[in-house]
């Protein structure tokens, strides 16, 4: 067995990979066949009181310790930004010692059968799906095998073959169906993995809709414990509930979303200027999974030939991308930086780089591309995009002044790369010059949804062409339940104008049947509203789809680009443009992502524990900027008071401009009179993100790096101000008031 996983690796860093789990998982996990999927019969399986305590070769050795594996898991629910994630035992997936393994998807499945039956649907059909990742086909078989056997109806593609996420939410949407599963931790390193659940919108699970299933487990185990057993039936592989036949006639579905972009960014305006690239654009498909999808896409809208694609085939191990034999600190050992593309690091002399860019090897794959290339890429589940370019290294001084980032590729060229910031404030200004041009733009209110953590400049944007905007916490989940807001206030109230309060609890006023320009956040999800309300087969209306869709993405850049080629200017000449003529003054931003461990380390305990002592990190960090804005709010202090803390804490840094401190939902906002610095802790991970935009770059590198890194320790003056109680109820405190949020406006 040991040789044959070897011998499964694709190459000599998966081989190391490999070796290390292998090295690092016992006998007894090894050995582990609890749920056998290659039993395509009907079968049963028991989960046991004893599997709910720690193994023990003498005393118990079924143990399998869920009752600490659930304890995450719960808390995962309550936080979590897209998807319930973690690592998994990629070699042997029933290793319940990792947050994601088989036995875990089993109960959450079974949970949400459960819930489902209790609601009495009739005819319960949802939609299952997944990427490319380890055990994802494993974990698929799983989740339809269950639902057949609890009497829900669940579509999946063809031999349970890959789709990307933003066509899976589509179609739960499209069809009117309940809901979907799909198997992803977007582009997260190699060994996570995650069940994303899709409401009957097509739109993530908010934690409140998470808890109902994690309740539902725990009634389970509490029937366990008090039973000594609990049966889960997994249906026959061939069960008719198990329905393959629907999605082939649908061709995945990939017919009704030509539709739907028809309807908005593929109108003939886009479509007329792609068609005359004199240049291929190329796309970078990491993971592989979006080729037999977009290819399809593209295909059908007669422009295929336009683009050239690299790295087409399906890994699991992403081609190596973002992987190294070194890890961040420059010690000898397996490191994956996973496959985010604007990932940036400084080297112990101050350099920057891009460790995941420069793992695509692009000085070799676009040595005989013509400068101006435009090279996009996506990742695994193809919902995030980053735009890049060939330039000609002449352009370095004024790529420094615009702030834009690059790479050396040869001597006379470098590529740049864009922050989803800037590409998507190009994208956002050229689709709306395509609507002026369409005669379009003043047929409705136009409206843009943002994340906080995204730049200011979009905010200066849509001041400047009479665009309102909502701003929300981090993840699309809430960029979607703003979206169902504004469509029961279009349905209940036609003629009325719409008014939304904002994270920031501004009352925001949409107009009229307003209609979404654009929805995206800095992390590279993006999308953008048709100019006609979406129907679904049930009847539901909406102005957008509730993912994000590097699909999208491609083919506005695409236009964008084609545009530019005709005019003969670059991307950054164009983005330079949008600035000047939008007068907007905050065209810089930054984000640090701080990680308190190595997600890599292969040997469970250590990372466990590892991840332990990074949360309390995490936390003390977090707390330290909540409580400041909690104690603000409620007026337990003043402004005046909260920059004398600051002032205090950081030395180096001054707050005299600083205008105000709010909790924005999932983080901190600290807004200056120059610009702002977002503190937030990562809903799936041990890491705090320290996010800015404004006038002056290396200010924002300061002052995120030392913010963001700041170890939490309130001093003298903090605890004076501020009561030691209101400091410990503070996360309390923060839950309630993002329930609020998520809550009000609802009709």
């Amino acid at each position: 067995m040991v040789k044959d996983f070897i011998n499964m690796a694709s190459c000599e860093l998966e081989k190391e990979l490999f070796q290390n789990v292998l090295d690092k998982t016992p006998e007894y996990i090894k050995k582990l066949n609890l749920i056998d999927l290659t039993n395509k019969e009907a079968f049963t399986f028991i989960l046991k009181r004893e599997h709910f305590y720690k193994y023990d070769k003498e005393k118990n050795p079924e143990g399998l310790n869920l009752l600490e594996w659930f304890e995450n898991y719960e808390k995962e629910a309550k936080i979590s930004t897209a998807g319930i994630r973690g690592p998994q035992n990629i070699l042997f997936p029933q290793d319940t010692r990792f947050p994601i393994n088989l036995i875990g998807i089993t109960l959450a499945t079974v949970a949400k059968a459960l819930v489902i039956k209790e609601k009495k649907y009739k005819n319960p059909t949802k939609l299952a799906a997944r990427e490319v990742r380890y055990n994802s086909e494993l974990y698929l078989d799983a989740i339809v095998r269950i639902q057949a056997a609890y009497g829900i109806k669940t579509l999946v593609p063809v031999g349970k073959q890959t789709i990307p996420i933003w066509l899976a939410s589509f179609l739960v949407f499209k069809l009117g169906l309940l809901g979907g599963e799909y198997i992803t931790s977007s582009h997260g390193i190699s060994v996570k993995n995650a069940t994303k659940d899709l409401n009957s919108q097509g739109g993530q699970y908010l934690p409140e809709e998470s808890m109902e299933f994690v309740n539902k487990i725990r009634e389970i185990f509490e029937e366990t414990e008090k039973n000594g057993t609990y049966k889960i039936k997994f249906a026959a592989a061939n069960n008719p509930l198990i329905d393959e036949n629907s999605m082939e006639l649908l061709d995945d579905g990939i017919d009704l979303y030509l539709d739907y972009l028809k309807t908005g960014i593929a109108r003939g305006v886009s479509m007329d200027l792609i068609e005359k690239l004199r240049n291929k654009v190329v796309i970078e498909n990491v993971g592989g999974s979006a080729y037999r999808n977009l290819s399809r896409v593209l295909q059908k809208l007669g422009v295929s030939e336009k683009f050239d694609w690299l790295n087409i085939e399906e890994d699991p191990f992403f081609h190596s991308i973002g992987k190294y034999d070194v890890d961040y600190k420059g010690h000898k050992g397996f490191y994956d930086y996973s496959v985010d593309a604007t990932v940036i690091c400084t080297k112990a002399n101050g350099e920057k780089c891009f460790p995941v860019i420069n793992s695509l090897h692009y000085d070799k794959k676009l040595a005989d591309y013509p400068i101006n290339t435009v090279v996009l890429i996506t990742d695994p589940d193809h919902d995030r995009l980053t735009v890049t370019q060939i330039e000609s290294a002449k352009n370095i001084d004024k790529l420094k002044e615009a702030g834009i980032e690059y790479i050396k590729l040869f001597e006379d060229r470098v590529l740049t790369v864009y922050s989803a910031n800037q590409a998507f404030l190009m994208l956002i200004d050229f689709r709306a010059k395509q609507l002026k041009k369409m005669c379009m733009w003043d047929e409705y209110p136009q409206f843009m949804i943002k994340t906080t953590a995204s730049s200011l400049s979009w905010d200066e944007w849509a001041r400047n062409n009479g665009v309102s905007v909502i701003n929300v916490p981090v993840g699309f989940k809430e960029i979607a339940n703003i979206m169902k807001k504004v469509e029961a206030k279009i349905k209940n109230n036609p003629f009325e104008e719409i008014i939304l309060s904002d994270i920031f609890a501004n009352l925001i006023n949409l107009g009229v049947n307003p209609r979404l320009l654009f929805a995206g956040e800095e992390s590279g999800g993006m999308i953008m509203g048709p100019e006609e309300l979406i129907c679904s087969k049930s009847g539901c209306e909406a102005v957008a789809m509730r993912e994000k869709s590097a699909t999208e993405a491609i083919i506005v850049s695409s236009a964008l680009v084609a545009q530019l080629e005709q005019e003969e200017k670059t991307l950054s000449q164009y983005f330079v443009e949008v600035l000047e003529s939008n007068d907007i003054k905050a065209k810089f931003d930054t984000r640090v992502d701080i990680s308190y461990y190595n997600e890599s380390e292969p040997d469970i305990e250590k990372l466990n524990e590892a991840r332990k002592e990074g949360e309390k990190k995490r936390t003390k960090n977090d707390l330290f900027y909540l409580t400041l804005a909690l104690a603000l709010k409620c007026k337990i202090i003043n402004l005046e008071q909260v920059k004398k803390i600051l002032n205090d804490t950081f030395e180096e840094l001054n707050f005299s401009n600083l205008k105000s401190i709010k909790f924005v939902g999932d983080g901190t906002y600290l807004l200056f009179d120059n610009k702002f610095i977002e503190i937030r802790p990562s809903g799936t991970d041990a890491k705090t993100k320290a996010y800015a935009a404004g006038l002056n770059k290396k200010e924002l590198e300061k002052y995120t790096k030392i913010i963001g890194e700041y170890s939490g320790k309130r001093r003298d003056l903090y605890k004076e101000l501020i009561p030691k109680d209101f400091y410990k109820s503070a996360k309390d405190s923060a839950m309630e008031t993002y329930y609020k949020f998520v809550n009000k406006d609802m009709e």
